[in-house]
């Protein structure tokens, strides 16, 4: 008879964490394990394959703007349920108590290597960052704010499209948005777009391609529909990196792909360059 018994796993009792969760982190593209300091430390890239981790909009403006530059612009605008849509209003509160957004977009005042700018940053945490009445109308605030006090305009897309809970309100945004960087443009003032993963539907559509100039992060998705339903629709197989970053600067729709390391860089030099007469905010 042996002295010693071996124990089950069921003896050990309930199996118990001593690891605070958030402290590490998957890389959706390669795999790798990344802890969060390093991760936060990198603008959220993997170390390994450079994939891009989603950002907060909070985040964006931290790596984007002249530290402690950014003024909000809006932060009180709210959505309203316009067509009574079942459950919407209870879908947008749980969003704002989750992310600390009054809704998809956070707009403000700021400076890029002391250039004036407006910056809107769409936040995907929030309903998909799909477009509502809110969402429009926070963006074209921040476009009129840029045109009346001559800076420049800067938007971060990442989204799923119109939001369907509002109908024809959300589908308005596209020509308001659109309408705001007509005037912008008449003044002589520049408008950059920057593309991130998803960048989808009726943003796609307005204001996300219409800059003078075009970024996008490495390896996103830009389009209007996916490319299953493009697939399913045209009967046809789609080419490899079909609606990728890569893609679509290959045939033409952006202009260029910068690295999260190189874009607050990349765009100071261009703000530079379409603002040279500029003054500090």
């Amino acid at each position: 008879m042996g002295i010693f018994k071996k124990r089950s796993i069921k003896s050990l009792g309930k199996k118990k964490s001593d690891m605070p969760e958030g402290l590490w982190n998957k890389c959706p593209s390669c795999g790798a394990i990344i802890d969060e300091i390093t991760l936060k430390q990198r603008h959220r890239v993997c170390t390994k394959c450079d994939h891009h981790f989603m950002l907060t909009s909070q985040e964006r403006v931290e790596m984007l703007l002249d530290p402690d530059s950014f003024e909000e612009l809006d932060p009180n605008l709210n959505s309203i349920d316009a067509l009574g849509f079942k459950g919407y209003m209870d879908k947008v509160k749980s969003y704002q108590k989750k992310t600390g957004l009054r809704d998809a977009v956070l707009t403000g005042r700021g400076l890029i290597q002391n250039k004036p700018v407006t910056l809107g940053v769409m936040d995907f945490r929030f309903l998909g960052a799909s477009m509502g009445s809110a969402v429009g109308e926070k963006l074209t605030r921040s476009i009129e704010v840029a045109t009346e006090e001559k800076r420049g305009t800067i938007i971060v897309s990442a989204s799923g499209g119109a939001r369907m809970h509002e109908g024809i309100f959300s589908l308005m945004q596209m020509a308001k948005t659109s309408g705001a960087l007509a005037r912008h443009h008449e003044a002589g003032l520049p408008f950059i777009s920057i593309l991130t993963h998803p960048t989808t539907g009726g943003v796609t559509a307005s204001f996300a391609t219409l800059g003078d100039i075009n970024m996008a992060e490495p390896g996103c998705m830009i389009g209007f529909a996916g490319p299953r339903v493009i697939k399913e629709t045209t009967h046809q197989d789609l080419p490899p990196g079909f609606q990728t970053a890569e893609f679509l600067l290959e045939h033409g729709l952006i202009d260029m792909i910068a690295p999260r390391s190189d874009m607050r860089e990349r765009l100071g030099a261009l703000l530079d360059y379409m603002l040279p007469e500029a003054k500090s905010a």
